[in-house]
């Protein structure tokens, strides 16, 4: 479960969070930026409920 946390927080840390700011500044283009986040988005929410059921 460990593993998925770390996913999870890649996903909304990297592709999610960086890639707004690297958007807001101008260096990465639109088209990237949609890309990245779609696949920090799925990644989120493909492994967040596994690791959120634990107890």
């Amino acid at each position: 479960m460990k593993l998925l946390k770390i996913i999870s927080g890649i996903a909304i840390g990297v592709l999610i969070l960086l890639v707004s700011i690297l958007s807001f500044l101008g260096t990465i283009d639109t088209a990237n930026v949609n890309i990245f986040m779609l696949i920090g988005t799925i990644l989120w929410f493909v492994t967040t409920p596994f690791w959120m059921k634990e107890e």
